[in-house]
């Protein structure tokens, strides 16, 4: 048509690449190509469901979650001469196509338009799929998630069970962190804020004492309905994924101890902060001001030191130090840790254990009793807690191999020189001897600790060459020299 401007429409069909009755008929008709393609109205195959589609259809209606997989084994059971499986995609479209006609009422959702300062959302997710490992052992545990719904700026920390500690502790963090809380916050329905009143449910008293110290209001999704929390859930998905991104580049998923696999998470969520920084600059000024004090209240549990020097709080032990044996100690438990009073004062801090195991036994509080009684050791019932680290438990299967009559007596000793000295030191020690094939008994660790000491302190002074200076004294007078010339 712009050609026809300028040209005949012979010329201008030529320039358009089409014939002059093609062109003539698109002229006639005032229509574009496009709209003169009608919707073709056959089948270019044969339908080979045609005679057992209306049982199908009945099968379909009776049970809409049916899918096109099972009515094709159906159909291959009922006749495997006339169906193949090679129909399945046949099958697929045509129940697609049923259900668009006659298919259930679906979930609609709504877009919500996200305000500055309104919510702020929470959850935790589980990390096992990451084969995290700490010192190469397993390392199981959960993330607590925090966010603000607008500017997506986020909060994490690690636990161990969806508590109301770490719900407690987790909120602290990050509010303490933004410097600021939103007017409300979204959980969904786990039972540290939330219990079961008839056929709903409602928050439990301490959730809401947490809230309103903060000012905040609580609310809920509701049940089953997680797409209400999409928000978190959709962080969650992220922040795994920054996570796995970041242990491919690292290169490994084992980490020396907690805290610095904690690190690290807190770095992959500080560089995810920054590219947020603009959107939580605009929102920070409509967040509710801190109150002047935390929330963060401890379970206090008064216990009393049995004669194997170790106290039970909250059906965990602890091991502290024997001379305290048959004292009555008031233990403040928190979220991570622990600390012991006695007439007010401060005897003891250590962090909490939260799986049931023996990570509370301090072989530095027993090592001496047991050095003094080593027959205690073979059926002592927290032995698995005094082999710190793998390399001890080898070192000891070692000694029970080439000097069983003594290899409890040795590898105490040995336990005790990583209390004198440091692990790390006797674990490199051990770690050498295994390799090398040699016992570890404790006179050739400390004769390597010994070599290594005194090669850390041997101070290296190289002695200067006096030519040198003479040279350099040498070329000092030919510049002079030259200056005076």
């Amino acid at each position: 048509m712009k050609k026809l401007k300028k040209h005949t429409q012979e010329v201008a069909a030529a320039k358009s690449g089409m014939d002059v009755k093609t062109a003539r008929k698109y002229i006639k008709s005032g229509k574009l190509p496009s709209e003169m393609k009608e919707p073709r109205q056959y089948r270019t195959k044969n339908d080979p469901f045609v005679d057992d589609w209306d049982e199908l259809s009945s099968m379909l209606s009776h049970a809409p979650g049916l899918e096109a997989k099972t009515l094709m084994d159906y159909l291959i059971e009922k006749d495997s001469c006339k169906y193949k499986w090679s129909q399945l995609r046949t099958m697929q479209r045509r129940v697609r196509d049923w259900r668009a006609e006659n298919g259930e009422t679906q979930a609609t959702i709504f877009k919500q338009r996200s305000q500055p300062g309104k919510q702020s959302q929470s959850d935790y997710t589980c990390m096992n799929k990451l084969g995290i490992t700490i010192n190469n052992q397993k390392f199981k545990h959960l993330v607590f998630h925090f966010i603000l719904r607008h500017s997506s700026w986020e909060s994490i920390r690690l636990c161990f069970s969806e508590s109301f500690e770490s719900l407690v502790a987790g909120m602290e963090k990050a509010v303490w962190e933004l410097g600021g809380v939103a007017i409300e916050h979204r959980t969904d329905n786990l039972s540290a804020a939330t219990k079961a009143m008839g056929s709903k449910r409602e928050f439990t008293e301490r959730w809401k004492e947490f809230t309103a110290h903060y000012n905040m209001i609580p609310t809920t999704n509701n049940p089953g309905v997680s797409h209400e929390n999409g928000a978190i859930e959709k962080s969650h998905d992220t922040f795994k994924k920054a996570v796995e991104q970041a242990l491919l580049l690292r290169g490994s998923r084992d980490f020396s101890s907690q805290s610095e696999y904690a690190a690290f998470l807190e770095g992959i969520v500080k560089k995810r902060n920054k590219q947020r920084r603009e959107a939580i600059a605009n929102e920070i000024d409509y967040l509710n001001e801190l109150p002047d004090n935390k929330w963060h209240a401890p379970t206090i549990i008064r216990t009393r030191v049995s004669s194997s020097s170790i106290i039970q709080l909250l059906g965990c032990p602890y091991t502290v130090p024997s001379r305290l044996i048959h004292y009555t100690l008031t233990a403040y438990v928190y979220h991570d840790d622990i600390q012991l009073f006695y007439n007010n004062k401060l005897l003891q801090s250590m962090p909490r254990v939260h799986d049931n195991s023996f990570a509370g036994i301090n072989y530095r509080h027993l090592i001496d009793a047991l050095v003094r009684k080593p027959s205690a050791f073979a059926n002592y019932y927290y032995q698995p807690a005094l082999f710190p680290r793998l390399c001890f438990r080898q070192a000891y299967d070692e000694l029970r191999k080439k000097r069983p009559a003594n290899a409890d007596k040795y590898y105490l000793k040995v336990l005790h020189l990583a209390k004198l000295q440091t692990e790390q030191q006797v674990a490199d020690a051990l770690e050498l001897l295994l390799e090398a094939r040699q016992i570890p008994t404790p006179e050739a660790v400390k004769s390597l600790i010994d070599v290594y000491e005194q090669e850390r302190k041997a101070v290296m002074i190289k002695q200067p060459n006096l030519a040198d200076y003479d040279q350099l004294l040498s070329s000092n007078q030919e510049v002079a020299n030259e200056r005076l010339n």
